[in-house]
């Protein structure tokens, strides 16, 4: 079967239902509307040392969902103001997810870009007596804060020269010094109650190979430095990031209107992402990698958009759920279910439906001719014959799930059972016969009759069954690697552990479970990305591991849908 044509990202993302005017529009609005503005410019800014996660996607549908809404611009820039955490693979990680998503940037910018200009702001502040070189230690410049409680105690080069400050920080970019040996620090007020605005540290010495600059610079930025200087040359208007920032906006308002850019832009902050059974920490998520609790940044357990994307998640789904959850000032926690719920919504329209057997029981039907093999026509999707249909064979010897049986079933089990008619899908009725057993007792294969006037799965005679199976050919089934993934996870809140514990300590040891299926023919060679529904087991996406006449496939989501039910109790 070729990939699903209709799992490419969306030409359009804004497709989606009409937005709500969450505050940040009515900003946008207004600014419009007095004429602060006319016209929008956005960033996304992410910091090149890991992979961008399921967080990340709210503020890339945020910042690129508003520079086109509004028919303005929004950059890709990279924070790339630490060499000793970044990586040219996370830069190319970082530009796949946001296509993926389906937004493309108006420009491409990195901090390092800006290096030459930054380090030009910097000596300006010193010149006017705003920034000095602090040859305090770090440790004794965290002591000497203070605290919300305690002012902080003036550093003794706080009144150095200006001159003097100057021709240190020209050796301090000359690599006359080592890591640690001094700062450039901001000259603001060291009794202010924003602890932030206590002589913050602006630039650090750091004696690194940098992946765009090499060993050209020394000397480097600080995030609160660099960013919002990289968005006044940038000319961004709206700012937009976290609410973990919002302490930090009064040193970026300081250091812009100190050097006096007018106009300029504003930060806005909202709340982050929180989601039951994951951890968004970027620290975190470098654990789990680093110390192969996973198998790598693109493991789909885990919380990063390329792992959703291996599982087989699509981008429109996850924009639907970031639109879902909107945009407040509050934090507040997202049930995993409702972003599982999104994914349902989207495949159930798009996932052609095919049948594999994760838990194979041989059934043979002894009235069946030998050797005889016929095929049945089978729609992809029930609902939208356009996807068309397919053909699969039939013959004397299925397979089935093992749990569609039982030789003692319960009131109400609807499955095969000693003497029990069911439907097996699209073809016959067949009636359970026999059980045969190894020497341990289990259940090795079932004997079977078949109707053969219930071709296509319904009795001439009006007889009615209440199960309905799925199964695949032996002589025809392809055998398959399947790999049934569930919550990385065994918590709603992974951080919730006794003292002295780990987060680690709540990972769910049967996170991943690993079968031998057999799978019907057309999926032999399943190219990698391709989303299906296999009837009655659930969602799956053939894995880049898969080779052809040897499918791998993840299993993306179950059919139960629990989101639905929690919203229906309200």
């Amino acid at each position: 079967m070729a990939a699903d044509k209709t799992i490419a990202p969306a030409t359009d993302p804004g497709a989606e239902a009409a937005a709500p005017r969450h505050f940040i529009r009515q900003i946008i609005d207004q600014h419009l509307a007095d004429g602060t503005w006319d016209h929008v410019a956005t960033r996304f800014p992410p910091e090149p040392n890991g992979y961008l996660h399921i967080g990340h996607a709210k503020s890339i549908c945020l910042n690129f969902g508003l520079a086109r809404e509004y028919g303005g611009i929004c950059n890709l820039r990279f924070d790339d103001t630490n060499p000793t955490k970044e990586e040219v693979e996370y830069v190319e990680s970082i530009r796949e997810d946001v296509q993926w998503m389906g937004f493309q940037w108006t420009n491409n910018f990195f901090a390092s870009d800006y290096f030459e200009q930054l380090y030009g702001f910097a000596a300006r502040l010193i010149e006017m007596g705003k920034a000095y070189v602090d040859e305090q230690t770090a440790e004794q410049i965290r002591e000497n804060r203070g605290t919300l409680t305690r002012p902080g105690t003036p550093s003794p080069w706080r009144d150095r020269p200006a001159a003097e400050s100057l021709d240190l920080f020209a050796r301090m970019r000359a690599g006359e010094f080592p890591d640690g040996h001094c700062v450039l620090r901001a000259r603001i007020d060291m009794a202010h109650p924003n602890v932030v605005l206590r002589d913050p540290t602006l630039y650090r010495i750091r004696h690194a190979h940098h992946h765009r600059t090499g060993s050209a610079w020394c000397i480097y930025p600080m995030y609160d430095f660099a960013h919002c200087l990289s968005d006044a040359i940038e000319g961004i208007t709206h700012s937009i990031c976290t609410l973990e920032f919002e302490n930090n906006r009064a040193l970026y308002d300081w250091v812009l209107d100190t050097l006096g850019f007018d106009p300029r832009p504003r930060q806005y902050e909202f709340a982050r992402l929180n989601i039951t059974g994951t951890v968004l920490s970027k620290r975190r998520l470098i654990q789990l990698v680093q110390e192969g609790h996973v198998r790598g940044w693109d493991d789909p357990r885990m919380p990063t958009i390329s792992g959703f994307r291996r599982r087989g998640y699509t981008p429109e789904a996850i924009r639907d759920f970031c639109e879902r959850i909107g945009v407040a000032k509050a934090d507040s926690t997202v049930d995993f279910a409702l972003l599982e719920h999104c994914l349902r919504e989207d495949l159930n329209t798009r996932a052609p439906r095919v049948m594999g057997v994760l838990n194979p029981l041989k059934v043979v039907i002894e009235n069946y001719p030998e050797g005889q093999v016929e095929t049945f026509d089978m729609a992809y999707h029930p609902e939208d014959p356009a996807m068309g249909s397919r053909t699969v064979p039939f013959s004397r010897e299925l397979w089935i799930e093992r749990e569609d049986f039982m030789e003692d079933p319960p009131k109400k089990f609807f499955r095969l059972a000693p003497g029990a008619e069911v439907r097996l899908r699209y073809a016959y009725y067949v009636t359970c016969t026999g059980v045969v057993k190894n020497e341990a007792g289990e259940i090795t294969e079932l004997r079977c009759t078949y109707d053969p006037q219930t071709k296509g799965g319904w009795s001439q005679d009006g007889r009615k069954v209440k199960g309905t199976l799925h199964w695949v050919s032996a002589a025809h089934a392809v055998p398959a690697e399947v790999r049934l993934y569930d919550r990385l996870f065994s918590t709603d809140n992974p951080m919730d552990v006794p003292e002295g514990g780990d987060f680690k300590d709540n990972l769910n040891p049967e996170s991943l479970t690993v079968v031998r299926a057999l799978l019907e023919p057309g999926l032999a060679d399943a190219a990698p990305g391709l989303r299906c529904q296999f009837e009655r087991m659930g969602y799956f996406c053939a894995d880049p591991d898969s080779a052809p006449g040897a499918p791998v496939f993840n299993r993306t989501a179950t059919l139960r849908d629990t989101w639905a039910k929690i919203a229906q109790k309200g």
